[in-house]
């Protein structure tokens, strides 16, 4: 079966900050496959993940509008529309709007553990515009 989903219809979450905004079109919930993550993020100039890294999991960013950071073990770069980031896991990373940022984001597997290396356990707190929480491992 395909699916299609429209992002207008989609729950969205927002970090415990208000600066950062995602929206998932395939994970468990969805989906029923926790085989990969994958959504889009929008993100208010200024707003930053926290610096972390993913136990078993690749990640990518590919910037559709904006431009931002990439800091990692390499450095600082900056990225913007049309660039793909590819995240190794393990890999500590921290992304961080100089613009507003409008990016798609896929993680594989969805079988991991975030691990905050600066910043609060709130980094990983996101609310649903319902009022749920979702809680990312």
């Amino acid at each position: 079966m395909a699916y299609i989903f429209k992002e207008g219809d989609l729950p969205s979450l927002i970090d415990a900050k208000g600066a950062r905004e995602r929206i998932f079109f395939v994970n468990q919930e969805l989906a029923n496959i926790d085989d990969m993550l994958a959504g889009v993020m929008h993100y208010k100039q200024g707003a930053a993940s926290p610096l972390h890294l993913h136990k078993n999991c690749e990640h990518f960013y590919f910037i559709i509008d904006g431009k931002a950071t990439v800091e990692s073990d390499e450095g600082i770069r900056p990225v913007g529309p049309g660039d793909m980031i590819f995240i190794p896991a393990e890999e500590k990373h921290r992304l961080r709007a100089t613009e507003p940022l409008f990016y798609f984001e896929w993680q594989a597997p969805n079988r991991f553990k975030t691990t905050i290396l600066e910043g609060t356990d709130d980094d990983l707190r996101w609310e649903r515009k319902d009022g749920r929480a979702w809680i990312q491992t």
